[in-house]
């Protein structure tokens, strides 16, 4: 059986903090449901401040029912077919080690922080992928540890990563799930919503924004940290927590906001409130234009509190939801098909786990089979 490993300082699914937590578990559950074996490791206390998260992970596993188990300050669990591992920060590189060792991946997934050590580690013994989700330092980090991929979220992204030796730049969008068959979605209301209201994100503006319309309701949700205080005074506010099911918010407003005020890659609230009819009024900054294509309303990043408010009592948001929608179905696409491309994903009924001398001929080979029953088949 094939086996792919996500590695990273970041806690593992289904512990979500922003866009690169969902993504990389939406890419890591493709690989697990196509038949690959797939770790997940991460740690239960933050890379930043090493802060302790292993109480809030075992009260989240006992809320959902899922068995763990705990030794020496490890947890192990299932997750949507994942074997995830958290282990404390300093523990981290050992368990990389261990796991190269012993469970073998024909890749190996990292980013964000303290990726490039990861990949620098991985790269001798299998095909390490580093995963670019902002053209921050933290974002583009993992390059130093020369990745044989560099797998840009955006075209954005591409543009401004460093070229590397020994390393292959590509965009993968990011995979988004499509809203469930049948779901029950609540009645849409004449609400806006924002996620993460931070100053990074436009609060400064937000806060010009729900004082300049007293009448219009907005619904803010915890992003990074909790904001709550902050827009407590204000009566047109609605502010809660940070939600893992994301889609009654969605589906139940009319506009989503993305007022940020630096390079967002590619933000995928825009996508993820598309996929329920939701249109977004979004900056210029970054990759967000990208994000939003033709469908949605782009503002520029110097637009005054005015410009907000008449963009927002002029749209459509029948019309622009309806485009919202169509355009954001292409991105619920798989992205293994494009992975395979790349060279990165043997299929799964190739050889089980690739050597260190073979990892390359294996994805090499798989894509030739690939290739060639692609020409038998004209529907493929």
């Amino acid at each position: 059986m094939p086996t792919a490993l996500f590695a990273w300082r970041r806690t593992p699914p289904p512990f979500l903090i922003g866009g690169a937590e969902v993504t990389q578990q939406l890419l890591a559950e493709e690989f697990a449901a196509a038949g690959w074996r797939t770790v997940y490791l991460g740690s239960h206390q933050a890379p930043w401040d090493q802060t302790p998260q292993i109480a809030q992970v075992r009260g989240f596993l006992d809320q959902h029912d899922t068995a763990y188990e705990e030794s020496q300050e490890e947890l192990r669990y299932t997750w949507h077919g994942m074997d995830c591992v958290a282990v404390p920060q300093q523990r981290i590189t050992s368990a990389v080690r261990s796991m190269l060792s012993q469970v073998r991946p024909d890749v190996v997934f990292t980013s964000q922080e303290g990726a490039a050590d990861i990949a620098a580690h991985a790269r001798p013994t299998a095909l390490v992928a580093g995963i670019l989700h902002s053209v921050s330092k933290t974002g583009l980090g993992v390059l130093t540890g020369r990745p044989h991929h560099g797998l840009a979220v955006s075209q954005f992204v591409l543009r401004r990563a460093p070229r590397t030796d020994g390393t292959r730049l590509s965009v993968l969008y990011p995979p988004f799930a499509p809203p469930r068959p049948g779901q029950h979605c609540p009645e849409r209301t004449s609400a806006v919503l924002m996620v993460n209201p931070i100053p990074a994100k436009g609060a400064d503006l937000l806060h010009r924004l729900v004082r300049r319309m007293p009448e219009q309701r907005f619904t803010l949700v915890e992003g990074w940290w909790n904001t709550a205080d902050e827009f407590a005074g204000y009566p047109n506010v609605t502010y809660v927590p940070r939600a893992y099911d994301m889609s009654p918010l969605y589906s139940s407003h009319r506009l989503l906001i993305v007022p940020s005020t630096v390079e967002d890659a590619f933000p995928r609230v825009i996508i993820e409130a598309a996929l329920y009819g939701t249109p977004s009024i979004a900056t210029d900054r970054g990759g967000i234009p990208e994000a939003l294509g033709n469908a949605g309303i782009t503002l520029s990043a110097e637009a005054g509190v005015e410009e907000w408010v008449e963009a927002l009592r002029a749209a459509d948001h029948h019309i622009l939801g309806e485009e919202a929608r169509q355009r954001a179905t292409a991105f619920t696409r798989p992205r293994l098909p494009a992975l395979e491309r790349l060279g990165i994903y043997p299929a799964a009924n190739a050889s089980s786990t690739c050597s260190s001398r073979s990892v390359h001929q294996c994805s090499s080979a798989s894509s030739a089979v690939n290739r060639s029953s692609k020409e038998k088949s004209p529907r493929s």
